[in-house]
């Protein structure tokens, strides 16, 4: 793919951004290419090292704040009617709290599945403290002269430490698909506003 080619995909994948943005994007990769080239690589070496179109456009979305597309979404392309108005203001009780609602529950969704994702680290937290407070009592039993309470205690703390081990490994992937499951709806609005806007 030369150059022309990239940035003529970029630009149609980036239609639905405001123009001021869309040919900021453009020229930011124009010139990264450029720079590639003037660093030694040929043309396509330089567009294939900056990565897929698909993966840019996706990237770019991701960073561009929703405020923006929205925005461009809500600027009519006329001057709206009288009687439009007179209907958007009475169809304003339904609108407005069937909007309030949708928001309500995409909130919602979101703090469950974060309030998950905080369970699952106070869980891995607690094995933590019960494993160092374990080994610490059997410890200190050890040194009073009672072996058999010291050698229970410390191998409850030791069963403890190879359970924070594990549930560190379930915490993990957890919160990393919790970031993707709560990034995935707000990617998948902003093509939506994009491609409307397109």
């Amino acid at each position: 793919m030369n150059k022309q080619e990239f940035l003529a995909q970029l630009g149609k994948g980036l239609l639905g951004l405001p123009q001021e943005d869309l040919v900021e994007r453009i020229a930011f990769y124009s010139e990264m290419i450029d720079d590639r080239m003037e660093e030694g690589l040929s043309e396509s070496e330089a567009v294939s090292e900056i990565g897929p179109v698909n993966s840019v456009v996706a990237q770019i979305l991701a960073d561009t704040p929703p405020t923006k597309l929205v925005k461009k979404q809500i600027e009519p392309p006329r001057a709206l009617k009288a009687w439009e108005i007179v209907l958007i203001v009475l169809g304003s009780p339904i609108w407005i709290s069937l909007l309030i609602t949708f928001i309500a529950i995409i909130i919602a969704a979101y703090i469950a599945v974060w309030s998950v994702i905080v369970t699952l680290w106070s869980i891995e937290g607690s094995f933590v403290a019960c494993s160092l407070g374990g080994i610490l009592s059997g410890i200190l039993f050890a040194c009073n002269g009672n072996a058999l309470t010291a050698v229970a205690i410390i191998s409850i703390g030791l069963v403890c430490a190879g359970l924070s081990i594990f549930m560190l490994y379930i915490c993990k992937t957890a919160t990393k698909g919790a970031f993707m499951l709560t990034k995935a709806p707000m990617l998948w609005a902003k093509k939506h506003l994009i491609k409307r806007g397109a």
